[in-house]
């Protein structure tokens, strides 16, 4: 499986337990009610949603126009109405985050003692490809070994990663199993910080185990949407370490069945008021090339 890019360098998750961005509530709402429709929403519908979490008028508008600087979202004006869709690329990134929720899952009960190492060299003076790359392995499920020595669990695809940033020539990439002196358990603590890891889940058990949910979120609508939110920034901080490795009491476990179990919960409930305020528009799509 290849891995697209995280959608822009200032666009991280928000740390474990607090509020999620703008942009992060603009991806997922994008995911859920427009990913696989071929349909734009209008800025009002989206501004009317958002007032259900809690954000205002002008913060949806500033983050639309960084998502569609920012090459995720474009940008339709039909009348005195502007729509926004996604972009194809926005598009990968969303069916990635649908990948690592509904199908790979949480939890990595599958992993057949197989890693990939990815080694690099890179001048000093490019502090930029550097953080670039660093970003992608990180998304990937890579965490650092030693200097210049990354490592995931299971094969990953490194090439994409290599050929967007034109550094093919100076990664290194390898599959393989671990061989005595060294050990999964110790490694993984190694390369990964396991009780952040763990704590992000205990944080998204306290936020959502205990009630209805945040207490800015008006009705279901809100609550789907920060909900799929705050799962989606978890799991993709998640570099899916293998089950048998960590401690038996893992929270992901019971924090993927509360999120199992709240979606559920609330779909019903948030597709009818989505229903009722979402102003769709389904633009022409592009020429075919060479038409």
């Amino acid at each position: 499986m290849t891995h697209p890019a995280p959608p822009a360098r200032t666009a991280s998750a928000a740390e474990p337990g607090s509020p999620p961005r703008p942009q992060s509530l603009m991806l997922s709402f994008f995911g859920i009610h427009v990913l696989g429709t071929g349909t734009a929403l209008s800025s009002a519908s989206v501004i009317d949603a958002f007032a259900r979490v809690d954000v205002g008028e002008d913060a949806v508008r500033s983050t639309l126009t960084r998502m569609v600087s920012r090459g995720l979202l474009e940008r339709h004006r039909r009348g005195r109405r502007m729509y926004f869709s996604l972009t194809p690329r926005a598009a990968e990134v969303l069916a990635d985050g649908e990948e690592r929720i509904h199908r790979r899952g949480a939890v990595n009960r599958g992993w057949d003692g197989t890693w990939t190492l990815v080694g690099f060299s890179l001048p000093e003076s490019w502090r930029s490809e550097r953080h670039d790359l660093r970003s992608r392995l990180v998304w990937a499920g890579f965490g650092p070994l030693q200097s210049g020595l990354w490592v995931a669990p299971g094969c990953v695809d490194v090439a994409p990663i290599a050929a967007e940033l034109g550094l093919g020539d100076r990664i290194r990439a390898f599959h393989g199993e671990a061989a005595a002196p060294t050990e999964a358990g110790p490694l993984l603590r190694t390369a990964f910080d396991v009780d952040a890891i763990a704590g992000g889940y205990r944080s998204f058990l306290a936020r959502w185990g205990d009630g209805p949910g945040p207490a800015e979120v008006r009705d279901d609508l809100g609550r789907q949407l920060v909900l799929h939110t705050d799962w989606l920034d978890l799991v993709r901080r998640d570099p899916h370490l293998p089950a048998e490795h960590l401690p038996e009491d893992w929270p992901a476990v019971r924090a993927e069945a509360l999120f199992r179990d709240l979606a559920a919960r609330y779909a019903p409930g948030a597709r009818a008021i989505a229903e009722e305020i979402l102003d769709r528009w389904e633009p022409e799509p592009p020429p075919a090339p060479g038409a």
